[in-house]
C-alpha cells in the first residue's frame, strides 16, 4: 500500500473520512520530525493497535523559545517519509505553519500544574504550544490512538490529563524508550553531540539507573536520592545540570519520601544540547 503524505487539513480529512467509512480504526503519532528508530518503534506499536496508522510530521514554532532551536532544528522529509514506510505507517501528515496557525489564530491550550516545572521552569510556554498543537492534530485527525515516547515523561503524562480534562475520546499509549546499546535515549538532538559529548552522554543514563537501584535497596528519602544523582550528573565532564527531580509519577509533584509510583527525571546540558530521561523508581 502505497504511503500517502498530505499537507492540507482538509485532504487529511478527506483521507480520514475515507477509513472511517471503511471501519477502520485510526491512530495518530505525532512528531516533529527527523525521525529514528525511537519514533519507528512507536510507529510499529501504533500498527498493533489500529488499523491506520497516520504520522503527523510538524516542527511547531509555538513550543520554542526566544532562544531555542527551532531555526535549525532538522528538517529531513525525505528520510522520514522512507522510515515512516519501512515501519508501517500508513499516512503522513506534513503541513505548513501558515496551514496549522493561519493568520488570526488566537487560541492556546494549558495545563496548569503539570507543566509549570521540570521542564516549564526552563522552557517557560513550551507546554503551551506542545498542547496547543497536539489538541488541533486530534481534532483535525480525531484518531481512536495517540502514541507517545516514555523519554518525554512529563509532556506525556500532561496529554493523558488534557485529554482526560477536555473529554477527547482518544486513547494515549506510552512507548518504552528506545536506546542506544551504551543506554543513550535516542532523541532528534543527539545529532548535535560533539564526539567528545558523545562519548559521556550514556552517564546521564547511568546515574538514573544508580538512583534506581538505590531506591530498589531501600532508601525512600527522596532528597537524598536527588542530591547523590544531581552530584553524578554533575561530575559528567561538560555537563550543566538543568534539573534532578524526584517526583510523583501522577501529579508531578516533589516528593519526601518514595511511598508511592515515583519518577526520577533529569535534563542535562552537553555543550549547547540540551538532552532529557528518566527512570521509573517505585509502583
Amino acid at each position: 500500500m502505497a504511503l500517502e503524505v498530505e499537507t492540507r487539513i482538509s485532504a487529511l480529512r478527506r483521507y480520514v473520512a475515507t477509513l472511517r467509512r471503511e471501519q477502520r480504526s485510526v491512530g495518530l503519532v505525532p512528531t516533529m520530525g527527523a525521525l529514528h528508530e525511537g519514533h519507528a518503534a512507536i510507529i510499529r506499536g501504533a500498527d498493533k493497535y489500529v488499523g491506520r496508522v497516520v504520522v503527523s510530521i510538524f516542527v511547531n514554532p509555538t513550543q520554542f523559545g526566544p532562544k531555542e532551536d527551532f531555526a535549525k532544528y532538522p528538517r529531513t522529509l525525505d528520510a522520514d517519509r522512507q522510515l515512516c514506510a519501512d515501519a508501517g505507517a500508513h499516512a503522513i501528515f506534513a503541513p505548513t505553519v501558515e496551514e496549522m496557525y493561519p493568520d488570526g489564530f488566537s487560541t492556546v491550550v494549558d495545563v496548569n500544574r503539570l507543566g509549570d516545572h521540570l521542564c516549564g521552569a526552563s522552557r517557560p510556554g513550551h507546554f503551551r504550544g506542545v498542547c496547543t498543537v497536539v489538541a488541533k492534530l486530534f481534532g483535525i485527525v480525531q484518531p481512536d490512538w495517540a502514541f507517545f515516547g516514555a523519554k518525554d515523561y512529563q509532556q506525556a503524562r500532561i496529554l493523558q490529563q488534557m485529554t482526560h480534562d477536555l473529554n477527547m475520546p482518544i486513547g494515549i499509549e506510552i512507548v518504552p524508550t528506545v536506546r542506544e546499546p551504551d543506554g543513550l535515549a535516542l532523541s532528534s538532538r543527539n545529532r548535535y553531540l560533539s564526539p567528545a559529548e558523545r562519548a559521556v552522554a550514556p552517564r546521564i543514563q547511568q546515574a538514573l539507573q544508580a538512583a534506581r537501584s538505590r531506591a530498589l535497596a531501600g532508601e525512600i528519602d527522596a532528597a537524598r536520592l536527588q542530591s547523590a544523582l544531581a552530584a553524578e550528573l554533575s561530575a559528567i565532564p561538560g555537563a550543566r545540570l538543568d534539573y534532578a527531580s524526584i517526583v510523583d509519577a501522577e501529579t508531578l509533584q516533589p516528593l519526601a519520601r518514595l511511598d508511592r509510583p515515583a519518577v526520577a527525571a533529569v535534563a542535562v546540558f552537553l555543550g549547547t544540547t540540551r538532552l532529557i530521561d528518566n527512570v521509573l523508581l517505585a509502583g
